[in-house]
């Protein structure tokens, strides 16, 4: 009875990593009553693991209870590993997946009310200049009536659209309630087979070339078309979008007031495949400062005086497919170590969810300039989101709450307003 669980065991923690995750469920399951065969050599050899951005999220880490040996702890265990598998569906379950005993595994299909609150528009654009060309998405609330309002563009992950980080990061629901604009710039499978943001790419690292200038464009086209003002612009982004979105703050601090990262990489940290993945896995090396990255690239005049650039990171410690160590490296690049700032520390736990720890570095006044939030046993998804969209965790801190709030502290100082 033991070695029959213990490789039942082994199969389930196998396709949870392999983000076979309704495989995985319908295993568990069959275990969970009674009638699940022994797995055979090929099923527990599963599909092959590609190593992409868009990584499941912490939703399906493996819930079980391994002795050191890498075996089940003994006929002891089979209670608490019966109860870990249920842990595992009751997770499922608040995150959107409908999980029915001997049923099918579905997740909530995502509605238009997901994406577009009521009375909100959702506009298609498109833009193109010298870099190429991108699809975007525009969310223009109700209330805005000609004012001047905040815009936050907002970069997804692999994998992603406008429509599915929207869904998963319920921005635009936040846009509806305290009336600002957000813009989703949309990356192309030709561009990248998966939608990734190339981050790694050194051309798409560089103010005026490649997908800086494509974002900076699709950001100033909004930014003529509408009443913004202008010393509330902000970017955001997932994954492969957080990293997006250090690039544009390193690359256009004159443009940005601050930045949102969330389980992203620093500008400058990779410049191909190789050193992408090895900083992925492990941390970057210490990028050059975000002063230093202008200069090096020519822009001398841009960085000359600019104030550390506003940020807030998000990071799961248990994230596995970046490296938490990258949030503190995107810190060091915006400057958070500046001496005359004063760092606090902070801790929590959402209801029913994950504890969470906050570093804010303030100024003499006690604004926040930068914040870190490290999400204890969370992974590769956004904090406190929706399961209508992908890779979102609900039982973190809300991200895009805490964003929104911090993004509203900062006005860019160097930029005329609109007022």
């Amino acid at each position: 009875m033991t070695n029959r669980l213990a490789r039942n065991m082994l199969k389930a923690t196998h396709l949870t990593r392999a983000g076979r995750l309704v495989a995985a469920t319908e295993f568990l399951q069959r275990v969970l009553h009674g009638d699940s065969p022994m797995p055979s050599t090929d099923d527990v050899a599963g599909d092959p693991v590609e190593v992409t951005d868009s990584q499941p999220s912490s939703l399906v880490r493996p819930a079980f209870d391994f002795s050191m040996s890498g075996q089940p702890a003994g006929g002891a265990a089979i209670p608490q590993l019966a109860n870990s598998l249920r842990g595992l569906l009751e997770r499922m379950k608040r995150s959107g997946f409908q999980v029915e005993p001997g049923g099918p595994l579905s997740r909530s299909l995502t509605q238009a009310r997901d994406i577009v609150p009521e009375g909100g528009q959702f506009l298609e654009r498109s833009y193109s200049n010298h870099a190429g060309g991108r699809p975007y998405k525009l969310y223009v609330p109700r209330g805005y009536r000609g004012q001047a309002v905040p815009l936050i563009v907002m970069l997804h992950g692999c994998t992603q659209s406008p429509d599915d980080f929207a869904a998963g990061t319920r921005m635009n629901e936040m846009a509806e309630k305290h009336t600002f604009l957000v813009v989703y710039p949309a990356q192309v499978a030709s561009a990248n087979a998966s939608k990734c943001w190339n981050w790694f790419n050194r051309n798409d690292q560089q103010r005026g070339y490649g997908e800086p200038a494509l974002i900076a464009g699709i950001t100033r086209e909004v930014m003529a078309e509408y009443r913004i003002d202008q010393k509330r612009v902000y970017v955001a982004g997932l994954s492969a979008g957080g990293a997006a979105a250090a690039i544009m703050g390193a690359t256009y601090p004159d443009l940005y007031a601050a930045i949102g990262v969330h389980s992203g990489l620093a500008c400058g940290c990779a410049n191909d495949l190789p050193s992408a993945f090895a900083a992925m896995r492990s941390g970057g090396v210490s990028p050059v400062s975000q002063a230093s990255w202008l200069s090096k690239k020519g822009h001398e005049q841009i960085g000359a005086n600019q104030r550390a650039l506003p940020t807030i990171v998000f990071h799961g410690d248990q994230d596995k497919m970046v490296h938490p160590s990258n949030g503190d490296e995107i810190l060091t690049q915006f400057g958070s170590a500046t001496a005359e700032l004063q760092t606090t520390v902070e801790s929590g736990r959402v209801p029913s969810g994950y504890s969470y720890s906050r570093t804010r570095r303030c100024d003499a006044s006690g604004q926040a300039v930068f914040e870190k939030w490290v999400i204890h046993g969370a992974g590769h998804a956004w904090s406190g989101g929706s399961p209508a969209g992908s890779y979102t965790d609900p039982l973190g801190p809300d991200a895009t709450r805490e964003m929104f709030r911090f993004f509203l502290d900062q006005a860019h100082p160097m930029a005329e307003g609109s007022d």
